[in-house]
C-alpha cells in the first residue's frame, strides 16, 4: 500500500467572481457522503479530525465510490507502516504533481494489522462566481503486497455500500475509491493500492458586497470547506430595502410584490412576497403589512395584527396556527420579537416582526438564481435592479413597481402596467432629524460600526422621522440595524437610550432583554446542546426561571408540569382541574388525571312547589350541592281577582312553598271604576267639590267621599245681568246694556235702541245699538246750521225739536236753496269710518203757499222743496268692532235746487203715532247731527 497525503492550499483570490482552477497534475478529490464502508474481518480504519466550522454542502456531487474487501480465513498478511515518512507539500496551479518521497511496506495477507491514519482537514472550495482555492497533491505511498489472490478490492456503483464474504473479484489498475473519512484509495497494480489522505489548509476570507461577514460552507466532498456570502435581504420602515447584495433603496408602493422568486424554478411553488399599505393619512408612504412565504403546498402569512406594532399573527393556508408549527418541511417559531419561517431543506429562513423583515438563503442553493425586489444574489450590486424581462432598470424604485402580483384584495393594483414615474425617496422639505437617529452614528452602536456600516440605516431613519414624525417609524431603522449587528456578532442594548420612544413592553411574567438566545431554553430542550451563539432581542423568562416548552408560554422555576390551566406544577403535586383529580409525575406523560369523586347526600323535595336544584359548592366547585328550591309557578292555587278598592295579599305559611291569598281593602275611595287616595280630589260633577276622606264605610269597607256645593257669584256690575250657562253650575254676568261714560265722568246706562241727550248739553246724544249680539255705544254731536239772530224777526227765535239748534223767522222771506258741506264720521251697522268724511246736504227755502181759488171754490197749494239735482256715489272704508274692515258706499250731493212737489194733507193718525213720530224725529236727528262714537 502506498500512502499519499494530499494537502489543499488556497490560491490567492483574483476577484469576487473569478475561479482559480488546479493544474493538470493536481489531484481532484470527489468523496461520497462521510459514512464509508469499513473492512470486514480484521478491520483497518482511518479517522479524520476536522478543524474549523462544519457547515452544510454547497454544490452537487456527481460520483460516489465504495469498497468491498473479502478475505478468507486461511490467509495471513503483515502490514508494516513506518511511523514517520517524509511528506512534502507542494502547491501548484499547473503541471504534474511530483511526490517528494515514498515509503513502501510489504504486506502479508490475510492477517492485517494497520494503525489508523489520522487526517486533519480544513479549507474551502468556492462555487461558481466566487474565488476557488485549491491545492495540489503530495503523496506518501503505502504499498500492500498480497500473498494470495483471495483478497479483492471491488469498485461499487455510486451511493452503494456492501460487505460480503469471500469473493474472487479483480480491480482494474487505475481504479479509485474512498476508503473512509477523506482517505482515497487508488489501485496501482497487482494488489498494490495507493492511499491518499486529504489535508486542507484554511482559505482566505473574501469580502461580501452586502458588507456582512461570509459564512464557512463544507465542500461537496465533505473534507474541506470554503467561504460563501449568504443571500441576506432586509426591509423596514416605510419601507426601506437592502437587497441581497447590499443595495439600499426606498419604495412607497401600496400593492403586493415579489420579494424573491427563483429565476430557474428548482423548488415547487417557492417565493416570498410582501403586502404593503399606505400608513399615513396623506397616502404618501407605505409600510409592510403581511409577509407571504410559499413552499410547495403551503402558504404562510405573517400579518401585522395592529399597524406599527410588533403584534404578528400567523396563518398557514388561511388558517390560524399556534407556534411552534412544523409540517411538510416548514417550521415556524418565535425568536425574541420575531416570527421565523424556516425551511430546513433549503437552509433558509424568513423573519418578520411587524416593522421589519429579513430573508436569509444559502448562496450554494440560490446564487445567481433570485429575482424580485430583493435583487439578484450574486455578490454584485450592478444587476440588483433587474426587471422581470431580465433588463436592468435605472434605479430600484422603478424596478420595484414591475414586481406587482395579482392580489384580489387590492383591485386598484394592476400588475404589468409601466409606472408613470419614480416615487421620491427624499423628504420634500428639509427638516431636523430625530435625535433617535443620531444614536446610529454615536457611541451606542459604535461596537457594530466595524461590522455593519450604519450610513444607509441612518438615511432611512432621517427619512422616516421627517415624512412620518408622528408614527415613530424611525425606531424600525434602529431595530433592523441592531438585528443585523446581532447577526454579525455584536449585540447592542439600544432601546434604553431612546427616552421611552422605542421602548418595548413585555407581558406579565416576562422581561425584556436586548441580547437573548435565538431559541429560548425550555424544560424540554435544556438537555440539548445548542451551539448557536447568535442573539436576538425580545421578552424572555426572568433569571431563575425558564420557559416550560416552546408551545407553552409559561415561565417556571422548576421543570414540573403545566396543564391546560397554564399553571406550573411540581412533580408529585396533586391538583384538580376541569373536575379531574390530577397528579404531576416525572416522565413522558407528565400529568395523569382521573374523574373527581364526589360524596353526595340525596335530598327529597316534598310539598307543592318544591323542586330539586344543583348549586355551586364553594368548597368544591366540581361537586354541586343538591338543595330544594321553591318555584311558585308550580303551585296550583291562583291569586283571586279583587274588586276595586281591594288588593290581593298573600303569605306563605312556615314550611310551605305555595302562598295563601286573600282580598283586603286598600284604604281608598272608589267612584266610577276609579280609585282615589285619601285627601285627593274626586270629580263627581262640576257643581260639587269632592274629596276622599279617611273615614271608612263599615258596610263597604271603602273610604267615604265628602262633597260640598260649588259657591257661585250672584253680583253683576251695572249693565250686566246674571245669565245661566249651559253645562255650568254658576251663571255668568253678561252685558245687556251699554255703559257710557259722559263728559263729567258719570255713567249712563242705555238699553239697546235707546238714545238720550246729555243732561248738560242737548247737542250731545248718546245711543246704544245691538249689532249681531254685540252692544255698541255711540256718542253723537249735533252740528247746528249757521244762525244769525240779526236776520230773525223779533220774537221768533226758538229751538228746533232737537233742543239744540235755534231757529227763527227770517226778516227776508227767503234763504236760497244751496249745498251745505260738513265733515263727520260715517257709521253703518256698527262700523265707523276711520277719519271724518266730507258730507253734503241741500238746505234753504223755496216758494210754498196756499191760496183760495174762487173758481174751484177750494184751496190751491203750491209746494217747492230744496232737493238735490246732481249726486255722485263715493266709497269709504269702515272699521268694524271685530277688527275687520268693510267698504261702504254713500251719496255725495253735488248741487241742489228748488223742485215742485205734491202738497198733501197729512193724515191725523200719522201725526199721533208715537212710534212714527219717534222714528221721524230720529231720522231728522240723523240728518241734522253728526254721529260720533267714543
Amino acid at each position: 500500500v502506498h500512502e499519499t497525503t494530499t494537502t489543499r492550499t488556497p490560491s490567492p483570490p483574483t476577484g469576487p467572481h473569478t475561479t482559480t482552477p488546479s493544474g493538470p497534475g493536481s489531484t481532484t478529490v470527489t468523496p461520497p457522503p462521510v459514512s464509508t464502508t469499513p473492512f470486514t474481518g480484521t478491520e483497518s480504519t482511518t479517522k479524520t479530525t476536522t478543524s474549523g466550522p462544519t457547515p452544510s454542502a454547497s454544490t452537487p456531487h456527481t460520483t460516489t465510490v465504495g469498497t468491498e474487501i473479502s478475505t478468507p480465513m486461511t490467509t495471513s498478511a503483515t502490514v508494516t507502516t513506518p511511523t514517520t515518512s517524509p511528506a512534502v507539500t507542494t502547491t501548484t496551479t499547473s503541471g504534474p504533481s511530483s511526490p517528494e518521497s515514498t515509503a513502501s511496506s510489504t504486506v502479508s495477507l490475510p492477517s492485517i494489522s494497520t494503525s489508523p491514519v489520522s487526517t486533519t482537514t480544513s479549507g474551502t472550495t468556492q462555487t461558481e462566481s466566487f474565488t476557488t482555492t485549491s491545492g495540489t497533491t503530495s503523496s506518501s505511498f503505502i504499498t500492500i503486497n498480497a500473498t494470495t489472490t483471495s483478497t479483492t478490492f471491488k469498485t461499487l456503483s455510486p451511493g452503494s455500500t456492501t460487505t460480503s464474504g469471500p469473493t474472487a473479484t479483480s480491480t482494474a489498475q487505475g481504479d479509485s475509491w474512498w476508503l473512509c473519512n477523506c482517505t482515497k484509495v487508488i489501485c496501482i497494480e497487482d494488489n498494490i493500492v495507493q492511499v491518499i489522505p486529504v489535508i486542507c489548509n484554511p482559505p482566505p476570507k473574501p469580502t461580501c458586497a452586502n458588507g456582512l461577514s461570509p459564512v464557512p460552507v463544507i465542500d461537496e466532498d465533505g473534507c474541506c470547506w470554503h467561504w460563501e456570502c449568504d443571500c441576506y435581504c432586509t426591509g423596514w420602515g416605510d419601507p426601506h430595502y437592502m437587497t441581497f447584495d447590499g443595495l439600499y433603496y426606498s419604495y412607497q408602493g401600496n400593492c403586493t410584490y415579489v420579494l424573491v422568486e427563483e429565476i430557474n424554478k428548482k423548488v415547487d411553488n417557492f417565493g416570498v412576497y410582501i403586502d404593503n399599505y399606505h400608513c399615513d393619512a396623506r397616502d404618501v408612504v407605505s409600510c409592510p403589512r403581511t409577509l407571504v412565504v410559499r413552499h410547495e403546498t403551503q402558504e404562510v402569512r405573517l400579518r401585522t395584527a395592529q399597524p406599527n406594532t410588533l403584534q404578528v399573527e400567523v396563518t398557514v393556508n388561511n388558517q390560524l396556527v399556534a407556534l411552534p408549527y412544523k409540517k411538510f418541511g416548514v417550521s415556524i417559531y418565535e425568536s425574541g420579537i420575531n416570527r421565523v419561517v424556516e425551511i430546513p431543506e433549503l437552509k433558509m429562513n424568513v423573519t418578520y416582526n411587524g416593522l421589519s423583515f429579513s430573508i436569509r438563503m444559502p448562496y450554494n442553493l440560490f446564487g445567481n438564481n433570485t429575482q424580485g425586489q430583493c435583487g439578484t444574489c450574486n455578490n454584485n450590486t450592478a444587476d440588483d435592479c433587474m426587471l422581470p424581462d431580465g433588463s436592468i432598470a435605472e434605479n430600484c424604485e422603478t424596478m420595484a413597481d414591475h414586481w406587482q402580483v395579482v392580489d384580489p384584495s387590492k383591485p386598484q393594483c394592476s400588475p404589468g402596467l409601466v409606472p408613470t414615474g419614480s416615487p421620491s425617496t427624499t423628504p420634500t422639505q428639509p427638516c431636523k432629524e430625530s435625535s433617535i437617529c443620531e444614536l446610529l452614528l454615536g457611541s451606542v452602536f459604535e461596537p457594530c460600526h466595524a461590522l455593519v456600516q450604519p450610513e444607509k440605516y441612518y438615511a432611512a431613519c432621517v427619512f422616516d422621522s421627517c415624512v412620518l414624525p408622528d408614527l415613530d417609524l424611525e425606531c424600525s431603522s434602529l431595530q433592523i440595524y441592531a438585528a443585523t449587528c446581532a447577526d454579525q456578532g455584536a449585540c447592542i442594548d439600544w432601546r434604553k437610550h431612546t427616552n421611552g420612544v422605542c421602548s418595548h413592553e413585555c407581558p406579565p411574567g416576562k422581561e425584556y432583554r436586548a441580547c437573548g438566545p435565538i431559541k429560548e431554553m425550555t424544560c424540554k430542550s435544556r438537555g440539548q446542546n445548542d451551539t448557536s451563539t447568535k442573539q436576538v432581542e425580545g421578552c424572555f423568562c426572568p433569571n431563575g426561571t425558564m420557559l416550560y416548552d416552546s408551545g407553552v408560554d409559561v415561565c417556571v422555576k422548576t421543570c414540573g408540569c403545566v396543564g391546560v390551566d397554564m399553571i406550573p406544577r411540581e412533580f408529585g403535586e396533586r391538583f384538580t382541574v376541569d373536575c379531574q383529580d390530577c397528579i404531576c409525575l416525572e416522565g413522558e406523560h407528565g400529568i395523569v388525571c382521573e374523574p373527581h369523586k364526589c360524596e353526595q347526600k340525596k335530598v327529597t323535595c316534598d310539598g307543592e312547589g318544591f323542586y330539586e336544584v344543583q348549586e355551586v359548592n364553594p368548597k368544591d366547585p366540581c361537586c354541586p350541592l343538591f338543595t330544594c328550591k321553591c318555584n311558585t309557578s308550580l303551585c296550583t292555587a291562583k291569586a283571586p281577582k279583587c274588586s276595586l278598592g281591594f288588593e290581593v295579599h298573600s303569605y306563605i305559611p312556615s314550611g310551605q312553598c305555595c302562598p295563601v291569598y286573600q282580598c283586603v281593602p286598600k284604604g281608598v275611595c272608589v267612584h266610577e271604576n276609579a280609585e282615589f287616595l285619601p285627601n285627593s280630589s274626586v270629580f263627581v260633577d262640576k257643581c260639587q267639590n269632592c274629596f276622599c276622606t279617611n273615614d271608612v264605610n263599615i258596610s263597604t269597607q271603602l273610604n267615604i267621599i265628602s262633597c260640598e256645593r260649588v259657591p257661585c257669584n250672584t253680583y253683576c256690575q251695572p249693565g250686566y245681568e246674571l245669565k245661566p250657562v249651559k253645562g255650568e253650575c254658576c251663571g255668568k254676568c253678561v252685558q245687556t246694556k251699554c255703559i257710557i261714560h259722559t263728559a263729567d265722568n258719570s255713567e249712563l246706562i242705555l238699553s239697546p235702541g235707546d238714545f238720550k241727550n246729555d243732561p248738560r248739553n242737548n247737542c250731545t246724544i248718546y245711543s246704544c245699538v245691538d249689532v249681531h249680539n254685540q252692544l255698541i255705544a255711540s256718542t253723537s254731536e249735533i252740528t247746528c246750521p249757521a244762525f244769525n239772530e240779526e236776520s230773525c224777526k223779533p220774537g221768533t227765535i226758538s229751538f228746533l225739536p232737537n233742543g239744540c239748534c235755534k231757529t227763527c223767522a227770517p226778516v227776508d222771506s227767503r234763504t236760497p236753496c244751496s249745498v251745505r258741506r260738513r265733515k263727520d264720521f260715517i257709521v253703518y251697522n256698527g262700523c265707523r269710518s276711520v277719519d271724518r268724511v266730507e258730507l253734503t246736504e241741500c238746505e234753504g227755502t223755496c216758494g210754498t203757499f196756499s191760496l183760495y181759488s174762487a173758481e174751484a171754490n177750494s184751496m190751491d197749494h203750491s209746494c217747492s222743496c230744496c232737493r238735490e239735482t246732481r249726486t255722485t256715489e263715493k266709497h269709504v272704508v269702515l272699521k268694524c268692532p271685530g277688527g275687520h274692515s268693510m267698504s261702504h258706499k254713500y251719496i255725495y250731493v253735488e248741487s241742489c235746487s228748488c223742485q215742485d212737489t205734491e202738497c198733501k194733507k197729512p193724515e191725523p193718525n200719522e201725526l199721533q203715532n208715537k212710534e212714527n213720530d219717534k222714528e221721524s224725529t230720529l231720522n231728522r236727528i240723523k240728518r241734522a247731527i253728526s254721529l260720533t262714537s267714543k
